[in-house]
């Protein structure tokens, strides 16, 4: 099987930051899917997974509700290594362009009372929830990106190298 995009980035060497995972093209048009990395891979302790759930709650509704951004928005969920998250919008923008969508995105959790659609009617696991250290991990990377504005890191995928022989096979490390 060819490998995912994805699994071409080098984990060992990738930050917190905002970064172009793959662009794609859907019925004639652009999609971009962003990687919204709040930890460093397999070096920092992950997200805890109710505080992911609950930041995938607000910042979703922020998102969806951002009278600039709603009708750009298709997507945003957790990734499964619980580093970070997935946005999806239409269009082919830079990470750097993003960049205040998504820490005004961050920044709006901490004015949050209440998890939006926490309840057993509108959630599939309403019980999980944890919006204090939402709070909490929202203002880390907010004050993170707010550090880094001006690191070209932030925005920039390591990818790994990989070794390609003479008739073009791939070898991986994973």
């Amino acid at each position: 099987m060819k490998m995912i995009e994805s699994f071409s980035v080098d984990h060992t060497r990738i930050i917190p930051g905002i970064f172009t995972s793959r662009v794609d093209t859907v019925g004639g048009d652009k999609v971009t899917t962003y990687d919204i990395r709040l930890k460093k891979p397999n070096r920092e302790p992950v997200i805890d997974v109710a505080a992911m759930h609950s930041l995938e709650h607000i910042i979703a509704t922020y998102l969806r509700n951002d009278p600039d951004w709603k009708d750009e928005v298709i997507y945003w969920g957790p990734m499964g290594c619980l580093t970070g998250f997935y946005l999806i919008l239409k269009g082919d923008r830079a990470p750097s362009q993003i960049y205040d969508l998504l820490l005004n995105a961050f920044r709006s959790v901490e004015a949050a009372d209440v998890v939006p659609g926490a309840t057993a009617v509108n959630c599939g696991n309403y019980l999980m929830h944890n919006l204090w250290m939402a709070k909490w991990y929202a203002a880390e990377f907010a004050d993170y990106l707010e550090a880094n504005r001006g690191n070209a890191a932030i925005f920039e995928y390591p990818k790994a190298e990989r070794l390609v022989t003479d008739d073009g096979q791939q070898f991986y490390d994973s």
